[in-house]
């Protein structure tokens, strides 16, 4: 989903959700992965509760702020968030891929006017950082 350079990325997660397809070796894509790993700005309690409905596990590190407040009630504050720790350490993998695409200064300050001139170079810079990584596997 492609929103203004200025926009928060933190409301775009359940319709960025909706749209992802994981691959399996057989069979068609689902649409429902077993996990989400995302970085604290996507820890809220409207987030959490759109993958509990879809048992989803949320690898999610809890805020700081939000872990005050929930300690502040006592026990009305409910559980300490959980969050797999090993699972968070792949959510780097992502973290790379979106440096190296930022690498293009025009990826990174969005000049184009147009969303599609900006997704065509987005796409663009994906094909180059792909046939790369394909050229270096290969060898």
């Amino acid at each position: 989903m492609l929103t203004a350079g200025q926009a928060a990325d933190s409301p775009q997660f359940i319709p960025v959700l909706g749209k992802i397809r994981v691959r399996v070796p057989v069979g068609r894509p689902r649409t429902r992965p077993d996990a989400v790993a995302a970085d604290k700005a996507y820890s809220s309690r409207g987030n959490r509760a759109h993958l509990r409905r879809r048992g989803i596990k949320a690898v999610i590190p809890e805020k700081r702020d939000q872990a005050a407040n929930r300690r502040k009630k006592g026990s009305a504050g409910g559980r300490p968030v959980s969050h797999d720790a090993d699972l968070y350490k792949e959510r780097n993998t992502v973290e790379r891929l979106i440096n190296k695409l930022k690498a293009w200064r025009g990826v990174a300050t969005r000049y184009d006017k147009t969303p599609a001139s900006y997704l065509a170079g987005l796409h663009l810079r994906a094909s180059m950082i792909w046939v790369k990584d394909l050229t270096r596997t290969t060898r």
